[in-house]
């Protein structure tokens, strides 16, 4: 097939045959006009080109006789054959992006509407209580002043606890970009949450989990003893400042271990969560089994959670595609058991992810098969009619029965809030 770019299209533009997204997308059937709405819809969902065996037909008016000998209508009506149960199934999803029905909340983020976010407040002070905490620890590190493990232990306790009553409002968090501010404190609990998830999967014993939780909410301590100006620095490093940026799992562990008094188990993750499966990483080049189980854990956390939230040098991805990075590495980066098991545990398409059906129905993520992750539980934001559902109150379908139905695309929950602000 050829790609055509998607910036090449115009309304109007007809073909000779149909135009598909992928192999179980169709764009526009043959000989049926382009629309505006089309168009913007693939733009909004980051399509950059679309394939077809078709060449490109020239008047407008041969696709409206063409069109209106295959359903009996006039040409003008030709392409407004859609269900009379609700909207169509284009209105459906435009809807959905746009936030036209009253029905519909402004998105305070990607992932959670106004309204979740005020149904889950408990969970989300919790959330913001554990950033904020963090991060006066590390702006007491940054000045260096003394700081007692105690006050660390208590926001790895308090981590843990908030896992197990909330695991999915921290996933949602964590996806959606909740809070602005505290980067590093940020990122830090981030990837202590996601790292007791891929644990809890392990069946490791909790005291375990708690030195994992400790180390993970450290790995990157040793960051406060490089320069401000590279921490900062938006663009690529220069291999001076590269070489300088690969000490900082020396300088964590020397924090971790030394000033805070941690034992190795905790050391070792701040010390080797850059290492590599293949031996590849820094700062020691150990491989495969000789790696600690812990950092083994916060290297794919930390991975993850780099990929999904915004970064001076880059945007931020949708968790969709971080998953899909993931699932490429092909045991160079990672232990094959531990990034089994964070997909196990959270899905191809995690919790919270916005997912257009094949059907053109939109719905969110809410429960996830580990042994099925292509195959969630969603509930439907707007069904294929274009009717639209107040909060928890569309149709939960589970794709693991619902045979006929499968996701089509993820669709960027930023670009969702981004039409709803």
């Amino acid at each position: 097939m050829k790609k055509v770019p998607v910036k090449t299209l115009q309304p109007g533009l007809r073909f000779s045959k149909p135009v598909f997204i992928d192999d179980n997308n169709i764009f526009v059937p043959a000989g049926i006009p382009v629309r505006k709405k089309d168009i913007d819809r693939l733009n909004s969902w980051g399509i950059d080109e679309v394939e077809t065996d078709g060449e490109i037909l020239p008047s407008e008016e041969d696709a409206g006789k063409s069109a209106a000998s295959r359903t009996g209508t006039s040409p003008d009506k030709a392409q407004d054959v859609a269900p009379k149960s609700g909207a169509s199934p284009d209105k459906a999803q435009d809807a959905a992006v746009r936030g036209d029905s009253p029905n519909v909340k402004k998105a305070s983020t990607g992932m959670l509407t106004l309204t979740e976010v005020q149904e889950n407040k408990g969970a989300y002070r919790t959330y913001i209580g554990l950033i904020e905490r963090l991060d006066v620890v590390f702006s007491s590190i940054a000045s260096g002043l003394s700081i007692e493990a105690r006050s660390i232990d208590t926001i790895s306790t308090q981590t843990l606890q908030a896992i197990r009553e909330q695991r999915d409002s921290f996933i949602g968090f964590i996806l959606g970009g909740e809070v602005s501010g505290h980067e590093m404190a940020k990122s830090s609990v981030n990837a202590a949450i996601l790292s007791a998830l891929i644990a809890y999967e392990l069946k490791f014993p909790n005291h375990k989990i708690l030195q994992i939780v400790t180390g993970a909410l450290l790995h990157d301590i040793g960051m406060f003893r490089l320069p401000r100006e590279i921490l900062e620095k938006k663009g690529g490093l220069s291999e001076a400042e590269l070489q300088r940026m690969k000490n900082h799992p020396l300088y964590s562990h020397k924090i971790v271990s030394k000033e805070l008094l941690y034992p190795e188990e905790v050391g070792s993750i701040a010390l080797q969560h850059h290492e590599r499966w293949d031996g590849e990483g820094y700062p020691r080049q150990i491989s495969g089994a000789a790696i600690d189980m812990g950092a083994r854990i916060v290297s794919v956390a930390d991975a993850f959670e780099a990929m999904v939230s915004q970064k001076p040098y880059r945007n931020s991805m949708i968790g969709y595609q971080a998953i899909k990075n993931l699932l490429s590495d092909n045991s160079r980066r990672f232990d094959p058991d531990v990034l089994k098991a964070f997909i196990q545990t959270m899905g191809i398409y995690p919790i919270g992810s916005i997912v257009l059906l094949n059907n053109g129905a939109l719905t969110r993520v809410i429960e996830v098969h580990g042994d099925a992750p292509l195959r969630p539980k969603v509930r439907v934001l707007v069904d294929e009619f274009g009717k639209v559902f107040k909060q928890e109150e569309g149709d939960v379908l589970d794709l693991l029965t619902e045979k006929s139905l499968f996701i089509a695309k993820a669709v960027d929950p930023k670009e969702f809030a981004r039409k709803n602000a």
